[in-house]
């Protein structure tokens, strides 16, 4: 059973294979140096994806690289991009699945258009401060993305729930509209137009248009009159005065204007009634012919009532009228006012939407200036700490080399420039002087040729110099460059802990595997073995079985399925024998490689003393020599 749980044993995938050991066998406790600056951009980046909804970031037992990878997976999922990453299950992963996963990332943020670029080794390195403005674009488009969905989301729940459940304030406002419309329904019905007379074949035409709708208006019960505007009302109020305070008579009255017209249209109605029949369904009543007929013989009594009733139902029809006028002006007026309000607000609306629009633009341009500004400013900034870095690694003197180089090609182009500079202004002064010369003598003489020839003998002269200067430059400009290449070419001690650092993690994983792998062949022998003898036992136990009865029928039979069953013992005790002699080979190996195990620890620590020693004289060759150096220096 021992021997079972060992193989069955499996080594966790991120256990310390590999590690580092010191000469008292002891492991070797890596000292990690913690950035402050990236410590702070954690702590922004956490705080950000708390604030937009991603409170897994809360989790105090997952690690840095799970919290921000989950919250950068989560945004992209929430702004509805496919990623192909479940981390819900894969928490501390190996260099590889982190590799992978930053690499799914990485590709799915060109997709959304991010400004930013991101490297996978910058998410696996825990660059805080080049992840930060990604993490930042991804919150804000995760929350925009919330927001305009959210309207929608919400819209379609609602009109989900009501497809299948109703409130009592829907049920009551429903029955109470049907209510409504069928006593809607009732109303129109009842009072709907119901025509009381028609107009008569025999009657004459009609000309006016006027007269055509009052009489229409007369078949179906309708009389309207004429009313005058109010300012003519008090103008004819005011006249009515004025002759009152004239007469001479008391208690005589003369009539007004508007009985005049009131009378006419009085008389105007008659006429039309008078060609008026009654409907079918008024057969019983009788026309305004025949009550015009029985009410002449009183025809004074009549017209003495009809004219009064007729002044006080102007007067109340007037009033009526004048106050309906008035409220409807009322209320032009209002809505006139309101819209011309609306208007105006209308349009200030759409200055300042204007406005908004041109300062948020304006806002949007200073922030990507700003931003561009910043990451531009880091560059530098980690350009600057990279060289410093180099500068720290590289050999001194040859440094100090390079920039002997480097500042005597900068004094040589400075000297080409000044000298440049002076044979122009010289053979400018010079070509200046011929010409005056020429002009003076008319033509050369022999002391002006010599002059002159003398003069391009030393411009040819300083031309050669000039060309042997420049080929010195150049020389020294490749020797620089040379120089610079080897340089680039020697990797520095950060690479070097780097790419020993990834050597590392990937042997021990590679060697997990590789174990593992083993077990996994071991396993799958031992119980291959397994399976074997329990087919034998079975097969045996199978035989016994099916014949022990016909081995107890007599006794010949009996003896031979004894020697049988003693010939079978036999095998088993040799298998044993054989299983046990295999059993101790391999204690006996086991202990061998137990054996040279501990040989290599003897030497891994003799190996890490002895670096231990080299590297202490090492350092006190380093002070020899600076005070060496310091000595000789002053």
């Amino acid at each position: 059973m021992a021997a079972a749980a060992s193989v069955f044993h499996r080594v966790r995938t991120g256990s310390r294979i590999g590690a580092q050991y010191d000469q008292d066998g002891n492991v070797i406790q890596v000292e990690t140096r913690e950035d402050e600056e990236q410590s702070v951009k954690l702590a922004e980046i956490l705080e950000l994806l708390l604030a937009a909804g991603y409170f897994r970031a809360r989790i105090k037992g997952l690690s840095p690289f799970d919290k921000v990878v989950g919250g950068m997976t989560w945004c992209i999922t929430t702004c509805n991009f496919d990623i192909d990453v479940d981390l819900l299950f894969q928490e501390n992963s190996t260099i590889g699945q982190k590799i992978s996963l930053t690499e799914k990332i990485v590709s799915v943020l060109p997709k959304m258009k991010c400004p930013h670029r991101l490297e996978p080794h910058q998410i696996q390195g825990l660059d805080f401060i080049h992840i930060f403005p990604v993490i930042q674009w991804l919150v804000k488009r995760a929350i925009e993305t919330k927001a305009e969905m959210g309207d929608y989301v919400r819209a379609y729940s609602i009109s989900q729930f009501q497809k299948t459940h109703s409130l009592p304030e829907d049920e009551e406002l429903l029955q109470r509209k049907d209510e409504a419309a069928e006593a809607l329904l009732d109303v129109l019905e009842v009072y709907k137009p119901q025509r009381k007379y028609r107009r008569q074949k025999d009657a004459g035409q009609l000309l006016d248009e006027e007269s055509r709708v009052h009489s229409t208006l007369l078949e179906y019960g309708r009389r309207y009159g004429v009313s005058k505007q109010s300012k003519q009302v008090k103008v004819d109020e005011e006249k009515a005065l004025l002759a009152s305070s004239q007469v001479t008579f008391p208690g005589m009255a003369e009539v007004s204007e508007e009985e005049d017209l009131q009378a006419a249209e009085e008389m105007r109605i008659k006429t039309l009634m008078t060609s008026m029949a009654a409907m079918a369904n008024e057969e019983g009543k009788l026309t305004a012919t025949a009550v015009g007929q029985i009410v002449g013989l009183q025809c004074e009594e009549i017209k003495q009532i009809a004219s009064e009733y007729a002044e006080k139902q102007s007067e109340l029809t007037s009033d009526e009228r004048s106050e309906r006028s008035g409220q409807l002006q009322q209320h032009r007026r209002a809505v006139a006012s309101l819209t011309k309000q609306i208007q105006q607000k209308s349009k200030q609306l759409e200055e300042l939407q204007a406005r908004h629009a041109e300062v948020k633009t304006g806002c949007d341009e200073a922030k990507r200036k700003l931003m561009e500004a910043t990451q531009q400013l880091d560059n530098v900034e980690k350009d600057l700490k990279s060289l410093e870095e180099v500068e720290g690694q590289a050999d001194s003197g040859l440094l100090e080399k390079l920039r002997a180089q480097v500042t005597m090609n900068e004094n040589l182009k400075q000297q080409e420039q000044e000298f440049r500079t002076h044979c122009r202004e010289e053979m400018a002064r010079l070509q200046q002087n011929l010409e005056e010369l020429n002009m003076a003598s008319g033509q050369d003489t022999e002391e002006e040729k010599e002059r002159t020839q003398l003069i391009d003998k030393q411009y040819n002269t300083d031309r050669e110099k000039l060309q042997k200067i420049r080929l010195l430059m150049a020389r020294r400009n490749r020797e620089i460059a040379i120089l610079q290449r080897k340089i680039d070419e020697v990797p520095s001690r950060a690479e070097l802990t780097q790419y020993q650092k990834r050597f590392i993690e990937l042997y021990s994983q590679v060697s997990a595997t590789h174990k593992e792998t083993k077990q996994f062949f071991t396993l799958y022998n031992t119980l291959d073995d397994k399976k074997v003898y329990l087919e034998k036992e079975v097969n045996l136990l199978n035989s016994i079985h099916d014949n022990f009865q016909q081995a107890m029928s007599s006794s010949a039979a009996k003896e031979q399925f004894l020697r049988q069953m003693e010939q079978i013992v036999e095998g088993i005790k040799q298998s044993r024998i054989k299983m046990e002699k295999k059993k101790q080979e391999n204690k006996m190996r086991r202990d061998q490689l137990n054996d040279e195990y501990l040989e290599l620890l003897d030497k891994q620590r003799l190996y890490f003393k002895t670096v231990k020693d080299f590297k202490e004289e090492c350092r006190k060759n380093e002070m020899l020599l600076s005070k060496l150096r310091a000595k000789g220096a002053s």
